[in-house]
């Protein structure tokens, strides 16, 4: 069945001269190339990957406020969060201040250009809208030095949990007063008295009327008397690259029209005014959002379309001159509720897309936008021309929002298969973003043994002291770098028609290329999945149990790159299980290695082509096998007669495959004590972090 829908009831047409199309291959992943490619040639609305530019944080580690403060993320917290990586060993390359940071009111609010106050839960800000370009009082009242000198005010690392805690009193205190509207009760000042004192110690939580004038008395102490002052968002982004001095971006978070309800008439330049949202019978149909829900209560103060371009230059401009180097673009989906009298969705997008990528290529260097809720092919065939990032999956989901208590672990291997899954075709358009996690999540190992291989950005939104330092040191370097694979992740061909959610037999296994080798990521995902009639996801408790498969080199693709396809015709590979920790010598027609896999749990197989040195020298590098993905860490290799010459990035434990004892091993110009076994054939030793070499390491193993 094919539906097509204009967006409008007053666009109409009963004859197409093309919907579908149709492609045929005999190779899964070169079919998607082909087919997005001719799709690209015909339509020429958007640009597929190999034409754009790269966002620059593909490979940088990064922090995202948001499960750390919702919405009452402020400067004190956001500096105090990038410190405790820092003081862990670990440098933030990118901040992404997410959803609080925006100037935001209702349409209730008596004073068109006064913030809401006191928003903190995800939700509470869905009818709001945009009243000012700049950033909201809490970051527009910082004063630049605030938190550099030694007078600093004090700050409370619970404090931003206490204040979600206290915001989700509020909400249960009024949901429980609903309930007795709905059952009749007449009196309920108990009940309003109870709100009412909630919301006033929520108040005092976040600092009152006054606490930015103390700090400001603060921050003079920290200044000389030579300094010129400086306030808002351009003094907190400078502060931070002071104090900090790996961070290289800091973007920040915007709905596609400008807050989650837009912007509010009469309060810009610009020419708004609030649509009402209309769902299209297919969106309807599919399963219940808050955020749906919330945004077609509220109707969309939307910019007029001819002003698009400015709406987007204007935010933009303002954001690159105050240090904000890129923004994560979300609600992208909404633009086909509010269509009926722009002349439909089509011409709408391509409007309003038309002006994000202008403003992205002048402000942001072409690359820099992340989107977010934006899988509908609006945005994937008229909004890609520029933009070369975006999520291929839901939110990272901490816990089930419909109240499983399983959740909490059933919904991390859905995450997975989403993103997986969803890469095969949109990573034709864009660098597939796997979204955050939480290190100190109970399934964190589960989603980082995922984003170690899936080669898109890998990024954190840990609250306050609340950090697996462990955990996060086996996905990123010391500098913030992280040992990305060469290309993004996929299902391998045995799955793809597979249902590695409940189906009780199949495990998600997803394969990528590292430079030097290839890996292979297999994951027990079962326990969950889409319910047709319930509209959503729901788990199955009888999928959730221990899960058998199987890895053969032959599970790797590869043919679909120029050194992958030189690698596929080795005689033989060693194969290096992470968790395991053991090596195994396989050929092409060895049989598969079994894996069993208790519930979201996973293994890592890193490949690599043994190398024949001299006569009968067998040597293959794995890499440091204290991170995730070993063979990431391998940026340089060439092989001597008999002699393997390695350029290693990281610190910790070097592994490689020698079915021989070297003479010695060479790190740095300098000699080194090593271990090797002949039992599996391993060879190992340590190296360290050199600064000055931006962790590298020149390796000599001599035969």
């Amino acid at each position: 069945m094919l539906c097509v829908e204009s967006g409008s009831s007053k666009v109409r047409e009963s004859t197409f001269k093309a919907i579908p199309y149709v492609h045929v291959w005999d190779n899964p992943y070169n079919i998607m190339k082909e087919a997005f490619s001719a799709i690209r040639v015909h339509l020429n609305t958007f640009r597929v990957l190999e034409e754009k530019g790269t966002p620059s944080i593909l490979d940088k580690f990064g922090w995202c406020t948001w499960d750390a403060f919702y919405l009452s993320v402020e400067p004190k917290g956001v500096f105090h969060g990038v410190d405790e990586f820092s003081k862990a060993g670990l440098s933030v390359r990118v901040l992404i201040i997410d959803d609080g940071w925006q100037s935001v009111n209702c349409d209730e609010d008596d004073d068109l250009h006064e913030d809401r106050k006191s928003l903190v839960l995800g939700g509470e800000q869905m009818t709001a809208r945009l009243h000012r370009f700049e950033e909201g009082d809490k970051f527009r009242k910082y004063k630049g030095g605030l938190l550099l000198g030694p007078n600093s005010p004090p700050y409370n690392p619970m404090k931003p949990k206490m204040i979600i805690s206290k915001a989700i009193e509020i909400e249960h205190a009024e949901k429980e007063r609903k309930r007795a509207i709905q059952s009749g009760d007449t009196d309920l000042s108990s009940l309003d008295d109870k709100i009412q004192m909630l919301k006033q110690e929520l108040d005092e939580l976040m600092g009152g009327e006054n606490e930015n004038e103390h700090e400001n008395e603060a921050s003079d102490h920290n200044s000389s008397s030579n300094e010129v002052e400086e306030y808002g968002m351009k003094a907190f982004t400078k502060d931070l690259r002071k104090k900090f001095k790996g961070l290289d971006d800091i973007w920040v978070w915007h709905a596609l029209c400008g807050a989650w309800g837009g912007v509010r008439p009469e309060t810009t330049h610009l020419n708004a005014s609030v649509i009402p949202c209309k769902l299209s019978p297919g969106l309807a149909g599919t399963m219940d959002d808050l955020a749906v829900d919330k945004i077609v209560e509220g109707g969309i103060g939307l910019v007029h379309p001819d002003q698009a371009a400015e709406l987007y230059d204007s935010m933009h401009s303002y954001l690159a001159s105050v240090g904000i180097t890129g923004v994560k673009v979300d609600v992208i989906q909404t633009l086909e509720y509010v269509s009926e009298q722009f002349g439909g969705r089509v011409e709408l997008a391509k409007k309003y897309y038309d002006g994000l990528s202008k403003s992205l290529e002048k402000n942001f260097n072409g690359t820099n936008l992340s989107s977010s809720m934006e899988q509908c092919n609006d945005f994937l065939l008229l909004g890609t021309k520029q933009i070369s990032m975006g999520r291929v999956g839901d939110d990272f989901w901490f816990q089930d929002p419909n109240g499983d208590p399983n959740g909490v672990f059933w919904l991390q291997g859905v995450h997975m298969i989403h993103c997986s899954y969803n890469s095969l075709w949109m990573g034709q358009i864009f660098h597939p973003d796997w979204d955050m996690f939480q290190s100190d999540h109970v399934c964190a190992k589960f989603h980082a043994g995922s984003r170690a291989i899936c080669g898109g950005p890998i990024y954190v939104s840990d609250s306050l002291g609340g950090h697996d330092f462990d955990l996060l040191k086996k996905l990123v370097h010391p500098d913030g770098t992280i040992p990305k694979c060469q290309n993004f992740a996929l299902p391998t061909r045995d799955v793809l028609f597979k249902n590695p959610l409940f189906d009780q037999e199949s495990i998600l296994k997803i394969w990528n290329f590292n430079k030097y080798g290839a890996v292979i990521g297999a994951f027990n995902c079962q326990g969950a999945g889409w319910d047709r009639q319930e509209r959503r996801i729901k788990g199955y408790k009888e999928c959730y149990k221990t899960m058998e498969g199987a890895i053969h080199v032959k599970d790797i693709e590869w043919d679909q790159t120029l050194e992958g396809l030189e690698m596929g015709f080795a005689e033989e590979y060693v194969v290096y299980l992470n968790q395991e920790d053991s090596l195994h010598l396989v050929t092409l027609e060895s049989d598969p290695i079994h894996v069993v896999l208790d519930p979201s749990s996973f293994e890592i197989f890193s490949f690599v082509p043994v190398k024949v040195l001299g006569q009968d020298v067998k040597f293959a590098p794995i890499g440091l096998t204290n991170m995730f993905n070993s063979g990431g860490t391998i940026q340089e290799l060439e092989f001597m007669d008999s002699s393997a010459r390695m350029k290693i990035k990281g610190e910790g434990c070097l592994l490689a495959y020698s079915n021989e004892e070297p003479k010695k091993c060479i790190v740095n110009g300098e000699e080194v004590a090593f271990e090797w076994s002949n039992d599996q054939n391993k060879l190992v030793f340590d190296l360290s972090w050199i600064e000055e070499a931006d962790g590298v390491s020149e390796v000599i193993v001599q035969y």
